[in-house]
């Protein structure tokens, strides 16, 4: 094999797990580096504590004095914990998060130096906007932006830097972040969702959306990774033939987890518990060398933030243990590829699930309120959910290997259909005594025994009932989940809204009783939404017939899909409940359909250099070794030699079709995107590479891929799948 590959898998047999030990409960440790409330109320006066708890609760605005108080009893405990650095830790609209790091200390003069910080440097700081995504709100030479602190979200310690979670908005006022637009619809759902929930308890008085996400994520070592460029640059293998023996045996799903991943995962749980991030779950996942972990629930700005911030620090505890974490949703083609499953509820401050069956009647019409409301939510904006999770990467995902498909629909289980059935047969208008009792006791009163044995989930499904929550299962396992939680609690908010505005007319108009209103407008949304249920196979051809057949979009690509993020029902909706303007909507599609052409392009460039400048070239030496050899033969047999030489000659023959193949798939796919950069709208632009670019990858990898298996393993540059997935 290659001198780089043999290196490559030597160094990495030869390596031996980090010793991780604990020395402490986890539960002691547990959000030790978090200026948490615990800390906060032994550090902060009691005026300076009550002002940030009415901010988290309330929203209320802290006042400059009391930002100074805040400021310098965070800068103390920091210093305290050997901090040297502060930052606004923010999350632009690259995917990633942004930090730029300054010193507490300052001179004062007459060689004497301070440690300072103060309520105006932890309030706001001007970090340059210019160079950060931004879908034409501001010019290059505009680069003034600002970051404001987000007391909703505690700081943080990280390698002696204290992490001050921030919105981040453009001079002019525009969010060019994720957190901006998630916090107005949380805010939204809040007071929509307290509007109805006041129907069955007048003592709410405010309710949190609820996220427990579950990442995916790969584990390839370090070493093995510096041999594939394609990784490298792209996150994924951009060619690669199967092993042999992938994932068919399902031997590695809910495995023993081998030892270097084992210690891995125990350090970074250790990271997470001093960080607040209350991870819970780990295990294997189906494809090999593919883990998940989980936590428990939080409060969904908080959780957004968990997860950003995880992505950051697996990454940094992956090269301590000479492992590269790959969070790209398909890195290896022909094994499951990765999610993030986002696992979405609505609960008030007096302790209720809002999607969860109570004990009594009265709470499980308020579950079934809610819960036919989320329904008729995604079957009016279907389309601006799968948008919510388009991107290049997630293409290669939704629809292969028990990923669902790119058809949006809620699969809520057999009973729960039935107890819909039963209530969208409730009589128009008030009912009578004989319908409420019916109602009560055998459609609505049986919710609670329904659910304990029939919530099984339908692994196909994007949206899924599971019990007392639904899981949004379409979201890729590289996506910032502000951007699907953002579009699902506004969906749900306007929705909410809608539905008030109805019963309250049927009360005040109809003079009907509440309980009866209720039934009435959840009995229509019933009817109105049937289509998005779906509990079958979501793999099969039949279903996307019968979703064209329902109405239902279909959209495959990213462009496509993107669509919905412009169009008037989107506009409307979140400049409605004041979530983003039509500015910063058209913004973030700008952004959105130009990093998708920037991927396949980057992907295209580095396709192309692989195929050329390592396929290739190993694929003429060793063709040049055959040539030899028949020559060779020729030599001792003479005009015999075409006997024995037989099999070498169809080799050679075999490698020049597949060479031949190769460049003139590189030269068409170069021109294409040649073609396809002259265009100058963004829209077309992103349309051409995905029909004219995107498609000669796959011509290409095929025939990359033959001349694997067809060239001596020795000379083969590249690290293979059954090396990469099966080296632990």
């Amino acid at each position: 094999m290659s001198t780089l590959r043999f290196h490559a898998i030597k160094e990495s047999l030869n390596r031996k797990p980090l010793k991780i030990e604990e020395k402490e409960r986890r539960s002691a440790i547990f959000g030790a580096n978090v200026f948490n409330e615990s800390t906060m109320r032994q550090s902060l006066t009691k005026d300076a504590y009550k002002s940030v708890m009415d901010a988290i609760e309330n929203g209320s605005k802290i006042n400059r004095g009391i930002a100074d108080q805040i400021a310098s009893a965070m800068k103390d405990w920091a210093l305290s914990k050997g901090v040297t650095h502060y930052t606004h830790w923010f999350q632009p609209l690259t995917g990633a998060t942004a930090e730029k790091h300054d010193a507490f200390f300052e001179t004062i003069g007459n060689g004497l130096a301070v440690e300072k910080f103060g309520g105006g440097q932890l309030v706001q700081q001007e970090p340059d906007a210019s160079s950060f995504p931004n879908g034409g709100i501001r010019n290059t030479f505009e680069a003034r932006g600002y970051t404001a602190w987000d007391p909703t979200s505690p700081a943080f310690i990280y390698e002696t830097t204290l992490c001050i979670p921030t919105v981040f908005v453009a001079y002019t006022g525009e969010a060019l972040d994720y957190k901006t637009p998630l916090l107005r619809a949380l805010s939204a759902v809040d007071d929509a969702a307290v509007a109805v929930a006041k129907y069955f308890d007048k003592n709410v008085k405010k309710v949190n959306a609820s996220l427990g996400w579950e990442q995916e994520y790969f584990l390839i070592d370090s070493a093995l990774v510096a041999a594939r460029p394609d990784i490298t640059l792209t996150g994924r293998t951009l060619l690669g033939h199967s092993p042999a023996k992938g994932q068919q045996l399902d031997d590695h799903y809910f495995g023993t987890i081998p030892n270097r991943a084992m210690s891995f995962m125990r350090d970074l749980e250790t990271e997470c518990m001093l960080l607040g991030i209350p991870v819970k779950t780990r295990h294997n996942e189906v494809a090999p060398n593919q883990f998940e972990l989980a936590p428990i629930y939080d409060e969904a700005n908080l959780a957004v933030d968990h997860n950003s911030l995880l992505m950051d620090v697996m990454e940094k505890i992956a090269y301590r243990h000479d492992f590269k974490v790959l969070f790209h949703e398909k890195p290896f083609a022909g094994v499951n590829g990765s999610g993030k499953h986002n696992n979405w509820s609505l609960s008030t401050d007096t302790g209720v699930n809002l999607l969860g069956p109570g004990k009594t009647p009265m709470s499980n019409l308020q579950f079934l309120t809610f819960f036919i409301n989320t329904i008729k939510a995604v079957h009016k904006n279907e389309e601006l959910l799968r948008a919510a999770i388009a991107s290049a990467s997630n293409d290669h995902r939704l629809g292969a290997n028990e990923a669902p498909p790119a058809i949006i629909s809620v699969f809520i289980g057999e009973q729960l259909t039935r107890v819909l059935n039963g209530l969208e047969s409730v009589t128009k208008g008030k009912l009578s005594p004989e319908e409420k009792t019916d109602l009560k006791l055998n459609v609505v009163g049986k919710i609670p025994e329904i659910l304990l044995d029939n919530t099984d989930r339908n692994r196909t499904s994007p949206f899924a009932f599971t019990g007392n929550k639904f899981e949004f299962r379409a979201v890729g396992s590289t996506a910032n989940c502000a951007n699907p939680m953002t579009v699902l609690n506004s969906i749900m908010a306007k929705q909410l809204i809608e539905f008030k505005v109805e019963v309250d007319a049927l009360i005040k108009e109809k003079d009907m009783k509440k309980d009866d209103a209720i039934f009435n407008v959840l009995r229509e949304y019933i009817k109105q939404s049937k289509n998005i249920l779906f509990e079958g196979n979501g793999y099969g051809d039949e279903w996307q017939a019968e979703a064209e057949k329902r109405g239902l979009s279909n959209n495959k690509t990213t462009p496509e899909a993107l669509k919905a993020r412009v169009s008037k029902q989107t506009i409307d909706l979140f400049e409605g409940l004041g979530v983003m303007n039509k500015t910063e909507i058209e913004a973030r599609y700008e952004i959105e359909i130009e990093e998708y052409t920037l991927r396949i392009q980057i992907e295209g460039r580095v396709l192309g250099d692989i195929a050329r400048n390592h396929v290739v070239p190993t694929a003429v030496k060793y063709q040049n070794t055959l040539i030899e050899n028949v020559k060779g033969l020729k030599d001792i047999f003479g005009k015999e030699f075409k006997v024995y030489a037989k099999e070498q000659v169809e080799l050679i023959q075999d490698i020049s079709k597949h060479i031949e193949a190769i460049n003139s798939g590189v030269t068409t796919m170069t021109n294409e995107r040649k073609n396809a950069n002259s265009i100058e709208n963004s829209e077309k632009k992103a349309v051409a590479y995905c029909h004219n670019v995107k498609p000669l990858f796959d011509e290409i990898r095929y025939h990359c891929d033959k001349l694997e298996l067809l060239i001596d393993d020795e000379l083969w540059p590249l690290t293979k799948y059954r090396e990469m997935l099966f080296t632990k």
